[in-house]
């Protein structure tokens, strides 16, 4: 029986072989991508975050470091969604893997743009011996021009995490069983490549050659991505009628004109699904609020603590594998517990207890200079992630189910495609305004406590962008976790009542036995930015989650 319970030994035995095969060539790929993504995202922060000080030094003004590293990270954010705008009229005309595959080659190749300028303009590899705060090594050019360069890279990012976002439901349907299983499997293996990548680029590839040559592994991972994701099956693409008059066929330019418009009907589409229901309201919390806590986690606190506490800003990917381990426990839960917790709301429980965690920042006086102060943080961020990556995981699958049996009921767009773009949208706005001014507020609280030459702290600062704002966001994502029908036992079977662990066309009591075929056709018509992640998600998560990353996460 399609609902049937499976033991956790079992775990395989739910996916056809031409399943198995497709997600082993998917993970290998996805692997080979996470890693060479940590390289490059921790290296664009550790480059910008030394350029802006050292430009604050050289020209003896008070540091605008976190504010121009927020507003860095913020429009890279923006972009990802313009860039799965741009890449969504192409999966209606060729397969999936091929578009996946030719996305993240061209990635690869503007992540080199970077150090091509360096290099051009007086860069070179970090000599031997030289000390952290010696950045004489490092390109001529204006810190600012590492913004437009790294926008462009997000859009090549939004092409691919977009794609990521659309093909698991392609491999495995709409069977929650299917899909929680697969988005854990992947997320384990991304997150072994994410801790991996993390810790490699921190003690080894930084060190080594600079935080200024240290992503010169990304193009060649992402070129392996290429290749392997090449040998994914063609899954449920089917070529446009060969028979339809060359007139009736939109162009790309219209198609993309046509996607813009289609995405903010989405966001529309999905803001009404989602303040109009009791049984959807909650996702706003529980999926973007705590998306974003774990991204200014990661790519905000994180940085902060590794230039201003330890003075090595190389440092915050060690940060950042703590998280993407504590990423990996979280996943592998689901994946091993999926039947013994079946819905989303334990996990946001907590995720949000976890938060509380990093009370103890703004107490804490670590020496400068010694990495195993590193190794602490990372410690710490690991429970804090564990929680958001077990929630996240089981949260996309529940909202990927519940959502394909109200495909049938929105004519225009995806329902599912609606509800993730108004979903990501939310953290994406919520992102790019905050980043920035808590990043200017640390840089203030910084130079009125004394700057570099005086002994400044952020601490001050640090207690209110980590412990009060993370306290409010905690209560928030813990209130909502009680609102849906059912859920006010500790550990809810199920919400509102539904059996979500069938086919999507075997169950009678939804929307009828060829939905699953519309749902697919609409999610490769109108598929849209918001199904990106992230990051991520980093980050941000893998497969339907992210964040992509989101969505992704990532």
């Amino acid at each position: 029986m399609p609902g049937r319970k499976l033991s956790v030994l079992n775990a395989f035995a739910m996916f056809t072989r031409e399943e198995k095969k497709n997600i082993a060539i998917y993970i290998v790929g996805i692997m080979l991508y996470k890693f060479g993504l940590e390289a490059f995202n921790g290296s664009i922060t550790a480059l910008a975050t030394n350029r802006y000080d050292n430009d604050a030094s050289i020209a003896g003004v008070p540091a605008n470091t976190f504010e121009r590293l927020g507003l860095l990270q913020g429009l890279n954010q923006a972009f990802q969604c313009v860039g799965s705008i741009l890449i969504a009229p192409l999966i209606k005309r060729f397969p999936t893997k091929l578009v996946l595959a030719v996305a993240v080659f061209c990635f690869g190749i503007l992540t080199a743009v970077l150090m091509i300028v360096d290099g051009a303009t007086g860069g070179r590899l970090k000599p031997a011996g030289a000390e952290a705060d010696d950045f004489s090594y490092y390109g001529s050019y204006n810190t600012d021009g590492i913004i437009p360069i790294f926008c462009f890279t997000g859009i090549a990012y939004g092409m691919v995490e977009l794609i990521r976002r659309v093909i698991p439901r392609d491999i495995v349907g709409g069977n929650v069983q299917k899909l929680r299983r697969m988005d854990a499997l992947v997320h384990i293996f991304y997150e072994v490549a994410g801790t991996s990548g993390a810790f490699c680029t921190a003690l080894g590839l930084i060190p080594a050659l600079g935080n200024n040559f240290s992503f010169i592994i990304t193009p060649i991972c992402f070129t392996l991505a290429a290749i392997t994701w090449y040998f994914v099956s063609n899954l449920n693409f089917r070529h446009p009628n060969s028979g339809l008059a060359a007139a009736d066929k939109p162009s790309y330019l219209k198609s993309v004109l046509m996607g813009f418009v289609l995405f903010y009907r989405s966001v529309y589409t999905g803001a009404k699904i989602i303040f109009t229901s009791r049984k959807f309201i909650w996702l706003v919390p529980g999926y973007s609020v705590a998306l974003y806590a774990h991204r200014y986690l990661e790519n905000g606190i994180g940085p902060v603590i590794a230039r201003r506490y330890l003075g090595n800003s190389a440092w915050s990917q060690i940060m950042v594998g703590g998280s993407n381990f504590g990423e990996l426990l979280g996943a592998a839960f689901v994946f091993l517990f999926t039947n013994l917790v079946t819905t989303p709301m334990p996990w946001l429980r907590l995720d949000a207890l976890m938060l509380l965690i990093v009370w103890y920042l703004p107490y804490w006086t670590p020496p400068r200079n010694q990495v195993r102060q590193a190794w602490i943080v990372a410690a710490t961020f690991l429970p804090v992630s564990f929680g958001w990556a077990a929630g996240d995981v089981s949260l996309a699958a529940y909202i990927q189910a519940s959502l394909a049996r109200k495909e049938s009921e929105h004519k225009d767009v995806s329902a599912l495609g609606a509800v993730m773009a108004f979903l990501y949208s939310t953290y994406i706005v919520t992102y790019a305004i905050t980043q920035p001014l808590l990043g200017r507020y640390i840089d203030g609280v910084f130079t009125r406590t004394g700057g570099s030459s005086n002994g400044g702290t952020v601490r001050p600062a640090i207690r209110n962008v980590a412990g009060v704002q993370f306290t409010i966001i905690a209560v928030v994502i813990f209130a909502s976790s009680f609102i849906p029908r059912g859920s006010f036992a500790f550990n809810p079977q199920a919400l509102y009542g539904e059996a979500l662990d069938k086919e999507v066309n075997d169950d009678d009591s939804s929307v009828g036995g060829s939905l699953e075929a519309d749902s697919l056709k609409k999610e490769r018509d109108y598929v849209n930015s918001a199904e990106i992640a992230q990051p991520g998600g980093r980050n941000s998560i893998v497969g339907t989650l992210e964040p992509v990353d989101a969505l992704r996460r990532s």
